[in-house]
């Protein structure tokens, strides 16, 4: 789907009509403002404004360049809009793709995680240091003006939002009129991580895709930090530990990655997937006879690893 800024000439146009018309309907069509009002979480602190975040005021259409330069700066990068605009602003659509920003992100080194589209789950990043970059509709939903801003800010007890956006380093936004331009781009959100981050609120699954994502992008090696991050979060996680594993292994550190997968069984010992990993690693390794009991016990556990004792055992037996 392609979002693309309003012009700067119409930019405070759109603003004001969107405030005039989203507030007259904010009561009733802004349910997660609601709900955060009635039971916030306990741990979401009153107020939070993150003062030091860089901001760049956007040239026509260039809200995408600007946003990403300005997330990107916050995760301790030294970038421009200008230096972006090749790369994720496109003439011909007068804006920036989604899915450029990013495949941009991962270019710089950064770990692009998008959040759940739940107003509480934004605010709790804010609230631990990471600005969020958002997706604004600041028109109607037959004549929309997708806008790219991000989130830098908020006060619950004036039940307001803090974003750097268009002109405005500052811009404060009654959060029910942000929800609802952001409803209109489908909640979407993302924080940029260094490798070796996690989100406060992270999804085991989502994160793992976000490695797999950023690992096929930029290499084993730059996302390294982020698998070893993710299996201290989620210590008995099978993804984490495979992903883990399999990198270290690539890498060429055998006995690592068996270490990795060692830990696991003492959490399940019942992992077929693992005792079947395990046997070649331990082949690897020069360890035929513990190579051949977890084989044994792949196979036993699951119907899928049969071959495995055979065809370890006709590599031993053969030398190689």
């Amino acid at each position: 789907m392609w979002r693309r800024c309003a012009q700067r000439k119409n930019l405070r146009l759109c603003l004001t009509v969107a405030f005039v018309l989203l507030a007259l309907q904010a009561c009733l069509s802004a349910p997660q403002t609601r709900q955060l009002q009635a039971h916030a979480p306990a741990r979401l602190v009153s107020s939070v404004l993150l003062d030091d975040v860089a901001f760049f005021p956007q040239d026509e259409f260039q809200c995408g360049p600007a946003a990403l330069a300005t997330i990107l700066s916050a995760s301790q990068l030294n970038v421009t809009p200008d230096e972006l605009v090749s790369q994720v602003y496109i003439p011909a659509r007068r804006g920036s793709l989604q899915i450029e920003m990013l495949a941009t992100a991962r270019r710089y080194g950064r770990l692009p995680y998008v959040l759940p589209g739940t107003l509480d789950t934004l605010l709790i990043e804010v609230a631990a240091g990471q600005p969020v970059l958002v997706m604004q509709n600041l028109g109607l939903s037959r004549w929309p003006q997708w806008h790219y801003a991000v989130v830098v800010g908020f006060d619950l007890v004036d039940n307001t939002i803090t974003l750097r956006s268009g002109l405005r380093r500052n811009y404060v936004m009654p959060l029910a009129v942000f929800e609802r331009t952001w409803a209109r781009a489908e909640h979407w959100s993302v924080v940029m991580l260094q490798p070796g981050q996690v989100p406060v609120d992270a999804d085991e699954t989502a994160y793992f895709q976000t490695l797999a994502d950023f690992e096929l992008s930029q290499g084993g090696e730059s996302a390294l930090a982020g698998w070893q991050a993710g299996l201290q979060r989620w210590p008995d996680s099978m993804l984490m530990t495979m992903g883990l594993s399999n990198q270290l292994y690539a890498q060429g550190k055998l006995q690592e990655a068996a270490d990795v997968l060692m830990a696991f069984l003492t959490l399940d010992a019942r992992s077929a997937v693992v005792h079947n990993n395990l046997a070649w690693l331990m082949f690897e390794l020069g360890m035929p006879e513990k190579a051949m009991n977890h084989a044994r016990q792949a196979a036993a556990l699951n119907a899928a690893y049969t071959q495995t004792p055979v065809e370890l055992h006709s590599k031993i037996s053969n030398g190689k």
